[in-house]
């Protein structure tokens, strides 16, 4: 799909809304980057994440902050694309993700993203997105909480558990030499 289709074509209520829908494009596909999407999917997943959006903007309580909603779509699509992924069993040629880095990541330190990002691969989906949700997007825990439909406590346990694996992952990884270290994450 390509990224730079009109607001008014796809996301006419959003356009209406004041959101503009090029940053939160932008948004959605940091996200899923975060949430460990390969770059060969993110443009697509983020179609299907303001196609819900538009499907479901009526049900949108306009009163309320969209990124963490946008959050929310996002979570779900990339669980669903997960699960998809490990259904599928690869035939004939293999089609190699493109692992060069993004502008942000170039503009930005590379080895701290991509340490970040090694380190945020190793964490199990549903404590990565509470906190790439909470310490990244710096969304309060009970919005947190409210975007993904779980208890408060269980926002706060995933949090606390997800800083002790990004910890222990970052340290790991930063004990590697070298040479393992920058191509195996």
């Amino acid at each position: 799909m390509n990224a730079m289709l009109s607001e008014s074509i796809i996301l006419p209520s959003v356009a209406r809304s004041g959101k503009g829908f090029r940053i939160e494009f932008e948004y959605v596909q940091r996200t899923l980057r975060r949430l460990g999407t390969d770059r060969s999917e993110v443009d697509d997943l983020a179609q299907e994440v303001f196609l819900v959006l538009h499907r479901r903007w009526s049900e949108y309580d306009q009163s309320r902050p969209l990124r963490p909603y946008l959050f929310g779509v996002a979570v779900r699509i990339a669980l669903a694309n997960q699960r998809k992924r490990v259904r599928e069993v690869a035939i004939g040629n293999i089609e190699l993700g493109d692992d060069r880095p993004s502008p942000e990541e170039v503009l930005s330190d590379k080895e701290t993203q991509a340490l970040l990002q090694a380190a945020l691969k190793r964490i199990p989906l549903p404590r990565r997105t509470v906190l790439v949700m909470h310490e990244l997007d710096r969304v309060p825990v009970t919005e947190v909480a409210a975007a993904l439909s779980i208890p408060l406590f269980t926002v706060y346990s995933r949090l606390r558990k997800a800083r002790e694996e990004l910890k222990l992952e970052t340290q790991r990884i930063l004990k590697r030499p070298k040479s393992v270290a920058s191509c195996g994450a």
